[in-house]
């Protein structure tokens, strides 16, 4: 749901035709929210979200560890360079009223807000197995060994080396 001045609401509801998670769905639903965003213009906007595992990852607080949500992680965050500013917030699951069924809102128009409901169906995922390859750029014990085979650097007098 995107709130803008002057009252103006635009709901977008979601609906799946392929298996998938709770946090991949809350993924794909930022995705569908940023693309939403972008055609409206907005440059500014605060994603609110009942799922504080994907909030966390997103605010860089918990580290993303499954590899398909890494994607997710970096598809959305590659979205994110098209905005000036865009924060998540946790919102407890008692206090995400909306979050029970956009369908259901289309009928509740309130006098005075202008409203309007935009109904996607997602046939597939907007993750791409073989667009996407995640890479851990943080040192461990693998690169020396990477800057061996890619630049052929190395301390020949470390023991490990030797080994």
């Amino acid at each position: 749901m995107l709130e803008g001045p002057g009252e103006i609401v635009v709901e977008q509801a979601l609906k799946f035709e392929f298996k998938t998670s709770n946090n991949k769905a809350e993924y794909e639903a930022i995705i569908a929210g940023l693309y939403l965003a972008a055609e409206l213009e907005v440059n500014k906007s605060v994603y609110k979200s009942d799922l504080r595992l994907v909030v966390e990852q997103l605010t860089e607080e918990y580290e993303v560890r499954e590899t398909l949500v890494q994607r997710y992680f970096h598809f959305v965050r590659n979205l994110l360079t098209k905005f000036q500013g865009v924060s998540f917030q946790h919102v407890r699951r008692e206090n995400n009223t909306f979050a029970d069924g956009l369908s259901r809102l289309a009928t509740t128009k309130h006098k005075g807000i202008h409203r309007s409901v935009v109904h996607v169906t997602l046939t597939k995922s907007n993750i791409n197995v073989e667009e996407c390859m995640t890479t851990d750029t943080q040192p461990n014990w693998m690169t020396p060994i990477k800057q061996y085979l890619t630049d052929e650097i190395c301390d020949p007098h470390s023991e490990k080396t030797k080994k």
